[in-house]
């Protein structure tokens, strides 16, 4: 018997660099990107702008993506921005060209 892999993701948002940070967990990142990027779904990240895909956590367990997307939103803002520039030092939407 083959088990299905899942994958979840942990990711960060932005509208701009040093912009307003979001924090979000999804079980399809390109889905979930899309949204945001559409302004699909009222919230926080619609009234904001926040639609630059910034950094992102693959999860093969939902429990081990919830646990870390609670902690990253209890750091402190310098910290998430160390951990966005140690992998996208310039602030680049890693999701720019998804959809073209």
């Amino acid at each position: 018997m083959i088990k299905n892999i899942h994958q979840y993701y942990v990711y960060i948002l932005t509208n701009k660099k040093y912009g307003t940070l979001y924090i979000g967990m999804t079980n399809d990142l390109e889905r979930r990107v899309f949204e945001h990027k559409n302004k699909s779904i009222d919230g926080f990240t619609k009234k904001y702008g926040l639609d630059k895909l910034l950094y992102f956590e693959t999860y093969q367990y939902v429990n081990d993506a919830i646990l870390r997307e609670k902690r990253l939103k209890k750091w402190k803002r310098q910290w998430k921005i160390d951990l966005i520039e140690e992998e996208n030092q310039d602030w680049n939407d890693l999701a720019h060209n998804w959809f073209n």
